[in-house]
């Protein structure tokens, strides 16, 4: 039995392996593809050339001793008489583009995906070109080939010659219109287009055309002033004048003469004062600025009954929407965060386990006992009970009731122990009253709980469909709903309860629920593990999902002093992206990167997409025990700031006391996950009001995200579906590297160690001798003992560990001191004399 359970839960990983084509096999295939349309172009071409000779020996395949003229041999005889003759004919021509297209996929390493409409119209194309040429078969079979012929008669038969070729031009309009775009505004763009470039082509020869008036100068006669052009009378009766009056007229211009100029110097000179115009009447000169008219919105007159009243509409003007970014997304679309890694696969649902055997379970005979004893144990006080109802969930039932009237809510929700007794159960919870509804619940546990699977959470539609930033499938409530919520709009997240009631299991929940819905370049995690061992198996995943100082080794922080340089580093990069969001002129990420998309903000000016960023401790109690304020404030600041930005916080821990889950902690962190706890003081620390001490543990937990409390049943996803998970990631294409977060230079590493002895401070030989007999080497020691200043004990302290007196500094705790006692210092201070 176990076997077949083991079968059945490997089968779905084996079945994808094998459907799934490693980067080699996909080269291969597409090599093989590209030298089977290049055999089809030799075998095609070499068929119209010698096929009266090859068609003999077709039939003879078998016979070595034949020979055929066909470039491939006989296979490509064959392969040509295949396609051409008993095929598509000339159309078999388009197929080897679609082979060639596909190898070329294949080895680039593009989605083939996108060949599916290239196959269908090709596949289109090729009907429709084998049935036109199957007119022309009676004379040249090879045109259309046997199945454009037949289907050509076919047609024919039902539609006649004439029908057949109206159907043929119909569907090579349909390929136009739809494949190549051709429209009748495109064409009709074009010609409009094509007329304009004419029109200004004879514009600018006629400009070119076109010269200037210059004075003519003659040698008998004086220049004169430019006569007002003749009207057509004075042309007309132009022949019928003699020489007298044009005598005359000449005698009355001479009266109008002008000063004439100097003779030029030389014939090649160009007479400047003759290419000067003259203006014979000055009131035709227009000095005032010319107005150019605007266009005047369109009025539109409405007519009414009364001819006194008339009613005008102006029309609102255009707006004018293109610019930059609208043409780059018109020619480029909008940007895609995805492509880098394109064709990654998100973990399919089958490397979950199902555990849930049909659903929940109702026990018709625990129900009605349970109800008997609710009602039994408060009509013993008095109480009567106007209605009951009861509603099953995974592991908690809960009986709703309404008193009748006059029965104070106080008194019911003291009975709470009493009821708890005569129900034999480990702990009732009363709530007085349900918000929203006006009635009390009793939650009672089941015997017989549900186990709650990762699996039947992710595959439910309420999370499949969720129009989340940050989806998190936490489980399932009383009345056996997915429990789904954004992490975005909590937007920290807080989780606490005793050890082994299931905090781990549900951080790995949260993540799990991610890593099915964000791609690795909308969302990275940065894992803080003080345990060592609980967050190890997404190492496999850190090229993908993770984000890290550039410099560290693992991508899962489990070093303290790692852990407050990642902090600084987080704090870092919100103080970056509050300037790329003051940039961009946005509000938040979700703005930002809706911008970014669009393409309306401009890398060069240091614009990138922001993936959110969600920060993980597992153990914040360890934290705060070694490290202290300096965990504290960073986790304060991001808590306070980061929402805006993208970086949400999930912090866990097995500890909820005050000086750990402090008030500003509590300030910043509106949600709150509680697990069973051991004490009603600590579950009022972690959810400001008691109800968490009396879960009944596994899983079993309260939310809040204000002030009302929602009981979920945390669902179980085990350590081998994570590594499952986690293994199916990695094994796809990754980034060359993890998330780099901005380096942080910690305070005391810029220190510089190679201090000159004669700069050192005139107490420094004081201070060694009191650090040597302390064994401790601190600033404030320094401070009380030599009594000094912060800021001159601080310098002293960096020059004992220039000499190499002290160690370097380690959090909050005290510095080493390398010196044992005060006769190694002695001759710590001669060696360095000696050496000076």
């Amino acid at each position: 039995m176990a076997k077949s359970k083991k079968e059945t839960s490997e089968k779905p990983v084996s079945e994808k392996k094998k459907w799934t084509l490693s980067r080699q096999h996909k080269v291969l295939i597409g090599i093989l593809f590209f030298l089977f349309s290049i055999a089809l172009l030799l075998s095609f071409i070499s068929y119209f050339l010698y096929w009266e000779f090859d068609q003999s020996t077709l039939t003879a395949f078998d016979d070595r001793k034949e020979t055929v003229n066909n470039w491939l041999g006989k296979f490509g005889a064959s392969l040509a008489d295949f396609f051409l003759y008993h095929g598509f004919g000339v159309a078999s021509f388009i197929l080897i583009r679609f082979f060639f297209l596909t190898g070329a996929y294949l080895v680039l390493d593009l989605p083939v995906k996108k060949l599916k409409k290239t196959l269908f119209w090709d596949l289109y194309l090729v009907i429709i070109v084998s049935i036109l040429f199957g007119f022309f078969n009676a004379y040249i079979p090879e045109l259309g080939g046997v199945i454009g012929f037949e289907m050509n008669l076919f047609m024919q038969d039902y539609l006649g010659k004439i029908g057949t070729i109206l159907v043929l031009v119909f569907a090579l309009f349909v390929f136009l219109i739809f494949k190549v775009r051709i429209s009748p505004d495109a064409i009709k763009t074009f010609f409009e287009r094509k007329f304009e470039e004419e029109e200004t082509e004879e514009e600018n020869t006629e400009k070119d055309v076109i010269v200037p008036p210059v004075a003519v100068q003659t040698p008998v006669k004086p220049n004169v002033a430019l006569q007002p052009e003749k009207n057509n009378d004075q042309e007309d009766n132009y022949s019928d004048y003699t020489e007298d009056e044009e005598d005359e007229e000449l005698a009355n211009i001479e009266l109008k003469t002008i000063p004439t100029p100097p003779p030029p110097p030389s014939q090649f000179e160009i007479n400047r004062e003759a290419l000067k115009p003259t203006i014979e009447h000055a009131s035709e000169i227009n000095l005032d600025p010319v107005k150019t008219k605007q266009p005047e919105p369109h009025h539109e007159i409405i007519e009414t009954n009364d001819k006194n009243f008339v009613i005008e509409k102006i029309e609102e003007e255009s707006t004018v929407e293109e610019n930059l970014a609208a043409r780059l997304v018109k020619d480029f679309g909008e940007f895609d965060p995805t492509l880098d890694l394109s064709n990654y696969q998100f973990p399919s649902i089958e490397l979950l386990k199902d555990y849930s055997s049909g659903g929940i379970t109702i026990n018709q005979e625990e129900l009605e006992e349970n109800k008997n004893r609710i009602v039994e144990t408060l009509r013993n006080y008095k109480i009567d009970i106007a209605q009951i109802k009861a509603t099953v969930g995974p592991t908690v039932t809960l009986y709703e009731i309404v008193p009748e009237a006059g029965i104070r809510i106080s008194k019911i929700k003291s009975l709470e122990d009493d009821i708890a007794l005569s129900l034999s159960a480990l702990g009732i919870r009363i709530i007085a009253p349900i918000p929203g509804k006006g009635t009390i619940g009793i939650e009672v546990p089941n015997k017989t709980p549900t186990m709650v699977s990762m699996r039947s959470v992710i595959a439910a539609p309420k999370f499949q469909t969720a129009e989340m930033e940050l989806p998190i499938a936490l489980g399932k409530t009383i009345s056996n709903e997915t429990f789904v919520v954004d992490l975005a709009k909590m937007p920290h997240l807080l989780m606490a309860g005793a050890t082994g009631q299931g905090k781990s299991v549900g951080l790995n929940a949260v993540l799990t629920s991610l890593l099915y819905k964000k791609h690795p370049a909308e969302v990275k995690f940065v894992l803080v593990d003080p345990k060592k061992v609980e967050l190890t198996l997404f190492n496999k995943i850190e090229r993908h999902y993770l984000a890290k100082l550039p410099d560290d080794g693992d991508a899962i922080i489990t070093d303290n002093t790692k852990v407050i340089n990642t902090l600084n580093s987080l704090c870092i990069e919100m103080d970056n992206r509050y300037s790329l969001l003051k940039d961009a002129m946005v509000r938040n990420i979700k703005e930002y990167n809706e911008k970014f998309r669009q393409r309306k903000l401009n890398p060069e000016n240091g614009h990138r997409f922001l993936p959110y960023i969600v920060l993980v401790v597992d153990e914040f109690a360890d934290l705060i025990m070694t490290a202290g304020k300096e965990v504290e404030t960073p986790i304060a600041r991001l808590a306070q700031l980061a929402r805006a930005i993208g970086i949400h916080l999930i912090i866990a821990t097995q500890r909820p006391s005050v000086n750990v889950i402090t008030g500003i902690i509590k300030a910043n962190f509106p949600a709150r996950i509680a697990f069973r706890v051991t004490s009603k003081i600590d579950s009022r620390t972690i959810l400001d009001s008691q109800g968490a001490d009396q879960l009944i543990g596994r899983g079993d937990m309260l939310y809040t995200q204000g002030n009302d409390l929602t009981r979920v049943q945390c669902a179980f996803v085990d350590t081998p579906e994570v590594e499952k998970i986690t293994e199916f990631i990695g094994s796809q294409k990754a980034y060359p590297q993890a998330y780099h977060l901005p380096e942080y230079v910690g305070e005391e590493s810029g220190i510089n160690l190679d201090m000159d002895i004669s700069e050192r401070d005139s107490m420094f030989r004081d201070a060694a001798e009191v650090i040597v007999t302390a064994q401790q080497g601190s600033a404030s020691l320094l401070q009380r003992k030599l009594k000094l200043g912060y800021n001159r004990a601080g310098r002293l302290i960096d020059q004992l560990e220039a000499a190499g007196i002290v160690g370097p500094f380690e959090g909050s705790k005290a510095r080493n001191v390398l010196i044992p006692d005060l006769t190694a210092l002695e001759q710590f201070f001669k060696n360095e004399e000696n050496n000076f």
